[in-house]
C-alpha cells in the first residue's frame, strides 16, 4: 500500500529540513498555495516524485508545454515556473508511484488572481478530467486512487465565506471517479479540528500543512479495461 506525504497552502518548518529523511513515503502530493522551492526540496531530499496541482495563490502555469526537454508557451520557448521536476496534475490524470491521481487545482472566482474559476468553468474543466480517467480505465481496468483538488467540495469541509466556499462540481467527481481518497488544501485549520469527511465510499482529507497517509491502489473497476486486477 503505497504512503505519501500530503502537504497544502502552511510551510512546516521542520520539513524544510533534512529531518524531513525520516518519513518513510513513497510519493509527495501538494493540493497548491506553497512556495515551489519547498516542493522541490521536499522531492529532493525525501528522492521521490512530488505530485501537484496549483492554488488560487500559486502562478498561472496553463499552457506551458515540454516536449524533449524544452518548454514552451504559445510555441516559444519559456521557462516554466513550477516546481522542477513536480508532475502537474491539473486537470490530468496521472500515473505516479505505482498511484492514478486525478488533478484539479484552483479555488473558486472571488477576484481577478490566477487559478480561480466559476462554478461552470470548474465543471467543464472536471469533464476534460472525466474522459481522460474513462480512457485509462477502458484501457487497463484501472480506477482513480486519488483525487487531489484545492477546494474542497461544496458543503464537505468548506467554509461559508467567497473566497473559501467549494464547488458543487467536485461532488460528481466523487460520484463518477469514485476514489478511494480525495485530498485538498484551502481551508486553513486556524487550530479547529479538521475531522475526515466521507462521501459515499471516499474519504475526504484537509491536508493543510502535512499528513502522511496509506492509499489503497491498483482499483479495478468492473465491466471495463482490458486487463483486471488479481
Amino acid at each position: 500500500m503505497p504512503k505519501v506525504l500530503a502537504v497544502s497552502d502552511e510551510v512546516v518548518e521542520r520539513l524544510w529540513t533534512d529531518r524531513v529523511r525520516a518519513l518513510d513515503v513513497d510519493l509527495v502530493l501538494a493540493a497548491g498555495d506553497l512556495p515551489f522551492d519547498y516542493l522541490e526540496h521536499l522531492s529532493s531530499v525525501l528522492d521521490r516524485p512530488c505530485v501537484f496541482v496549483p492554488g488560487n495563490h500559486d502562478v498561472d502555469l496553463g499552457g506551458y508545454a515540454n516536449v524533449r526537454g524544452l518548454w514552451t508557451r504559445a510555441g516559444l520557448p519559456a521557462r516554466w515556473p513550477g516546481p522542477a521536476g513536480g508532475v502537474n496534475a491539473d486537470e490530468r490524470v496521472v500515473d505516479v508511484a505505482g498511484l492514478r491521481i486525478a488533478g484539479l487545482g484552483g479555488s473558486i472566482r472571488y477576484n481577478a488572481g490566477p487559478n480561480q474559476w466559476t462554478e461552470r468553468q470548474q465543471a467543464r474543466r472536471l469533464r476534460r478530467v472525466l474522459r481522460l480517467a474513462r480512457w485509462r480505465r477502458l484501457r487497463d481496468g484501472r480506477g482513480v486512487d486519488v483525487l487531489l483538488t484545492h477546494s474542497p467540495p461544496l458543503g464537505c469541509g468548506d467554509e461559508p465565506d467567497a473566497p473559501h466556499r467549494g464547488f458543487a462540481c467536485l461532488h460528481d467527481a466523487v460520484r463518477r471517479l469514485r476514489p478511494p481518497l480525495m485530498l485538498h488544501g484551502h481551508v486553513h485549520p486556524h487550530g479547529v479540528p479538521r475531522p475526515d469527511r466521507e462521501l459515499g465510499a471516499t474519504r475526504v482529507v484537509n491536508v493543510v500543512g502535512w499528513k502522511v497517509l496509506d492509499v489503497p491502489a491498483g482499483v479495478a473497476v468492473p465491466g471495463e479495461g482490458v486487463r483486471r486486477a488479481r
